[in-house]
């Protein structure tokens, strides 16, 4: 039995992915500095000049890595986000929200450690790509808090609301940094760390919320 021939706009679209595959696979490995597209095409399998067909330079593969990434864990969290706010009181659902970032940074930290250095460099070329991907996941994180119970009515309210969402969204990056590190061990420990933080946090809104009310 004969395969049918790939089109041509599939066959770029599969030499793109072997190209996406290889230079991930190469970050996991050796970090950025080990990078260039002599080794990514080499591993790919594919011609050097072909790389160029593909992407503009490295700087565009690494911004196509950290785009695909986030795709995939933003549409993940949104899925267990939707699952924990159907039962707000079901702490392994809620817990599964931390999981999923967590377990995705240590299955690729370098692409984390990419984003936070470019996010504070200015002359970084992945820098506006660095700080949108923040907010993304700032927002998320509030939006998580809203729907667990907190209405943000005013400016006051959505600061805090984002505030807190900056807090919990740093100390997922820190937690799963410190396992990577050896110094937390376990990452069940450290999402039920992100799990009461949140949810102290949300004791809090409501608190101040309702002592403004009275």
């Amino acid at each position: 039995m004969t395969s049918t021939p790939l089109s041509r706009s599939e066959a770029k679209d599969l030499t793109r992915r072997k190209l996406i595959k290889a230079a991930l696979a190469i970050l996991d490995e050796e970090g950025e500095a080990g990078l260039t597209t002599v080794k990514v095409a080499k591993a790919a399998g594919i011609a050097q000049s072909s790389f160029y067909v593909h992407f503009k330079d490295m700087q565009d593969l690494l911004r196509e890595l950290a785009e695909e990434g986030g795709r995939r864990l933003r549409r993940a969290m949104r899925e267990a986000r939707s699952k924990a706010r159907e039962a707000p009181s079901d702490l392994d659902r809620h817990r599964e929200t931390f999981r999923i970032p967590l377990e995705a940074i240590c299955r690729h930290p370098e692409l984390l450690r990419i984003q936070m250095r470019a996010k504070h460099d200015p002359s970084s070329s992945l820098r506006a790509f660095a700080l949108e991907t923040s907010a993304a996941y700032r927002e998320h994180h509030a939006a998580d808090l809203a729907a667990l119970g907190y209405t943000a009515d005013d400016e006051r309210d959505r600061r805090r609301l984002e505030m807190i969402a900056e807090g919990i969204n740093a100390a997922t990056n820190a937690l799963a940094m410190g396992h990577l590190e050896g110094r937390y061990p376990d990452l069940e420990e450290a999402a039920d760390i992100l799990v009461a933080l949140s949810r102290g946090a949300l004791r809090l809104l409501r608190s101040s919320a309702a002592e403004r009310s009275t």
